[in-house]
């Protein structure tokens, strides 16, 4: 088999990675498992595998240009060591991340623990934005008995808000 990564020389080391029962093989020469710390146990960097050895390259060549303008951190920064420099660094990186977080995660948005009683505000909240937003829609289409319904709907969630 050709190595994955510099598809030249024979593969001599295989990695298989089990996620969510799917199962990814990766296919190393000596000289490239060498170069990724696989044979180091403690050298690995998960990121390589996450975001997938042939992006790896990409990187190596070019991208890794690109850094953080608060914290400098650079994409080759992350592959070695598998975190960010700072939050920023997910609005600089944010389109190669987007394929990596969604292979990780369920989605690309944080949807973590929440109080009941902010969960409540946070969907109340929601709800009159999206009832002014179609509000706004309908008087702009000149759609005044839609407009009426949605206006009572507004001040029934005001009232509810203030009790």
């Amino acid at each position: 088999m050709v190595c994955d990564v510099c598809k030249t020389n024979q593969s001599t080391v295989f990695l298989t990675q089990i996620v969510d029962g799917k199962m990814q093989k990766v296919n190393l020469c000596e000289s490239c498992s060498k170069e990724k710390g696989v044979t180091d146990p403690t050298g690995f960097a998960l990121a390589d595998l996450l975001l997938g050895l042939g992006n790896a390259q990409d990187i190596e060549k070019g991208s890794s240009s690109q850094k953080c303008p608060v914290c400098g951190f650079s994409q080759a920064d992350f592959k070695k060591t598998g975190r960010l420099g700072c939050a920023h660094c997910y609005e600089t990186f944010g389109e190669s991340l987007a394929s990596l977080l969604k292979a990780m995660h369920k989605g690309t948005s944080h949807v973590g623990k929440v109080p009941a009683r902010i969960l409540r505000t946070l969907q109340t909240d929601a709800k009159m934005k999206d009832l002014e937003r179609n509000l706004e829609n309908a008087v702009r289409a000149e759609d005044y008995e839609s407009a009426a319904v949605i206006r009572d709907q507004i001040r029934q969630l005001e009232t509810k808000l203030q009790s």
